[in-house]
């Protein structure tokens, strides 16, 4: 049609150096998969919560310009920040530096799950590209979040061998050979 233009869209990220997000609390893996019974028969279906979750790091996503994903090796670094409680004060005189022990947090295995799946298809190609993950529980914050740090990971080029560098040497005839 003539006239129309496509609206001018900043460019995609490019990913050529390791991305941070700072992105909701996931939902536990606990609560992503709802069964019912439905004539006789159990059904199991994602939640509305985690559909939700999903739909958020969507929004949040094309809000940070991430429009392709990464095709290729990803490396990603998980850390789960819990909320901090009300009486985090008090915890600290009474508990010292262990008082983040009793701070109520999800298990991180639990919040890997939803968190991937919400990734999947938005920043990186597919989770069977995720080669290497780290995740840790982090310092409460007063809202709870989850910093994900997204990086590449280049395909290792072949080492060249020791011996195609070397000169051929030309073949001598043994002397002492019959």
């Amino acid at each position: 049609m003539a006239g129309h233009r496509a609206p001018d869209l900043p460019p995609p990220i490019a990913f050529d150096r390791p991305l941070t997000l700072t992105l909701p609390y996931p939902v536990s893996a606990n609560r992503y998969w709802r069964s019912y019974v439905v004539n006789g028969h159990v059904q199991t279906v994602v939640s509305a919560e985690a559909k939700a979750y999903r739909r958020e790091v969507a929004f949040l996503l094309k809000l940070a310009k991430i429009r392709e994903p990464i095709f290729g090796r990803v490396a990603l670094t998980v850390k789960l920040h819990p909320k901090m409680p009300q009486d985090a004060r008090l915890r600290m005189r009474k508990f010292g530096d262990e008082w983040e022990n009793g701070v109520s947090c999800i298990d991180l295995d639990n919040s890997l799950k939803i968190l991937l799946d919400a990734l999947n298809t938005r920043v990186f190609f597919d989770d069977s590209f995720v080669w290497r993950l780290l995740a840790e529980r982090g310092e409460p914050k007063p809202e709870a979040c989850v910093e994900v740090t997204i990086a590449r990971i280049p395909y290792a080029k072949q080492q060249q061998s020791l011996f195609d560098s070397m000169p051929v040497q030309p073949w001598i005839a043994d002397p002492f050979e019959s």
